[in-house]
């Protein structure tokens, strides 16, 4: 009788696995899943960050400004002007991005020029302060007069328009040499010289682009070989040239790159006190979290032990704050993030939304394992923010505005678009959040094929005996 129940038991729970994972197969089946994959992971991830941003940064928001909301309430206005990007790329036809594409790269590139000029213009003593008129370098960020923008955030968004529409329209010639250098490779040469002289870590995002679009365009692996020799060969130039001051604009000499990869290579127990502070304390915020974490705003390391407690190392904030398990949450989140985003470039037809799909997913996802790599001990330091959760203005209203895009391509899927015609919101909807996406052409029916209910016409000159004798 025992047997025989326990048979039962391990039957129902088979079965309810299987039910399980019918439904979830169920739910994914429908026409609109990735759009509401799309918008719940990236909402959810927004929250947390805002969240997040508010608990890391209060206590330094309070010392200098009298108020633990200063920081956090800043974060919301970018996050409502993200929004606003979201609300109109998603509504904007994949014809006008691909057009804008040219127009954001060279914009950053000129950002980015100037940016790097009165930097090196500052190290070079030619200038008492990286400042020109109403222009103003500091580190990463360029002011123009009150406005403050980080140049490399919109590159990314630049290079990802502007390189699917190029390689979207080359197609098939991209499996020669001469159609990728001209004018792929000089364009992107440029661009990495001018991200990577300030910022390392943007530059490797960017190069995961690149890869990302070469790798949906179908390149070959020999071409992949060949650029892989290129870029390591280039991020070693970098690093060997970056010195403290020219890189920062702050006095010194010191190869502070060369310097994060030594300490990375080296043991901790080994590394010297203040060359490894800053993981030093990220560890110790790891480890106090355990699997729940002390409780969210109790974090004691924000309190001025570790540095760019709401930027670079806000991962760290979250595992000590929510432990093992939101930390989960987060790579969870960002791992339907990725699913999601080369899903729908899998079911999209048009090349130019498949491939700016496949670059905006590798840029979101390369620079999350970047960043978390760099606080959990896995990958050197690179100070890259974490998307959607980090401090920082630039990095949040480009973010939000490429999930629009993406959000656009989720509703273009074939499926998707015959549903919404199919059944059309309200008029005042489609005014207000997005119009229609472009009805894909009807399904073509597949041809009969012969033997399976299907009797093949005898050919011109040839009479039905003639076809029967050859179906004997």
């Amino acid at each position: 009788m025992g047997t025989e129940t326990e048979r039962r038991t391990d039957n129902d729970q088979v079965f309810g696995f299987i039910g399980g994972f019918a439904m979830i197969r169920g739910v994914l089946a429908r026409p609109l899943a990735s759009y509401y994959l799309l918008i719940a992971s990236s909402g959810l991830l927004l929250v947390i960050g805002l969240t997040m941003v508010f608990s890391a940064t209060s206590v330094k928001a309070y010392a200098e400004h009298g108020s633990a909301f200063s920081m956090m309430l800043n974060q919301v206005l970018f996050a409502i002007i993200g929004l606003v990007g979201f609300w109109v790329c998603q509504r904007l036809p994949a014809g006008t991005l691909a057009t804008l594409g040219i127009a954001v790269l060279g914009v950053s590139v000129v950002l980015l020029v100037i940016l790097d000029v009165l930097v090196a213009l500052h190290g070079a003593k030619v200038l008492a302060e990286p400042e020109l008129g109403p222009l103003k370098a500091n580190l990463l960020w360029l002011y123009l007069g009150p406005i403050q923008v980080q140049p490399s955030e919109l590159a990314k968004l630049g290079l990802v328009l502007w390189g699917a529409n190029l390689i979207a329209r080359k197609g098939a010639a991209l499996g020669y040499w001469r159609e990728l250098a001209n004018p792929l490779f000089p364009v992107v040469g440029l661009l990495f010289v001018i991200v990577g002289y300030n910022d390392l870590g943007t530059m490797l995002v960017m190069l995961a682009i690149v890869i990302g679009l070469l790798w949906a365009a179908g390149v070959r692996l020999r071409i992949f070989a060949g650029l892989g020799v290129l870029g390591l060969a280039g991020i070693a130039l970098l690093i060997a040239a970056a010195s403290r001051g020219a890189g920062s604009g702050r006095a010194g000499e010191e190869n502070y790159r060369l310097a994060r990869l030594t300490t990375f290579l080296q043991p901790l127990e080994k590394c010297d006190a203040d060359a490894c502070y800053q993981i030093l304390q990220a560890r110790s915020a790891i480890s106090e979290g355990g699997w729940f974490g002390v409780g969210l705003g109790k974090s004691t390391l924000k309190w001025d032990w570790l540095p760019a407690a709401g930027t670079d190392f806000i991962y760290a904030v979250i595992a000590e704050e929510l432990g093992v398990v939101g930390c989960v949450v987060v790579l969870a989140l960002f791992a339907v993030l990725a699913y999601t985003g080369f899903r729908i470039a899998r079911r999209v037809g048009d090349p130019f939304r498949r491939l700016a799909a496949v670059a905006i997913t590798t840029w979101l996802v390369a620079q999350a394992v970047i960043n978390i790599g760099g606080v959990v001990g896995l990958l050197p330091i690179t100070g890259l923010p974490l998307p959607f959760i980090s401090d920082g203005g630039s990095a949040l209203v480009v973010t939000l505005a490429a999930i629009g895009m993406l959000a656009s391509f989720a509703r273009a899927e074939p499926d998707a678009a015959r549903a919404l015609h199919a059944r059309p919101p309200a008029r005042w909807v489609r005014l207000v959040w997005a119009p229609l996406p472009p009805l894909p052409p009807p399904r073509r029916p597949a041809p009969p094929r012969p033997g399976v209910g299907a009797v093949p016409r005898p050919s011109a000159g040839t009479g039905a005996g003639a076809g029967a004798e050859r179906r004997r």
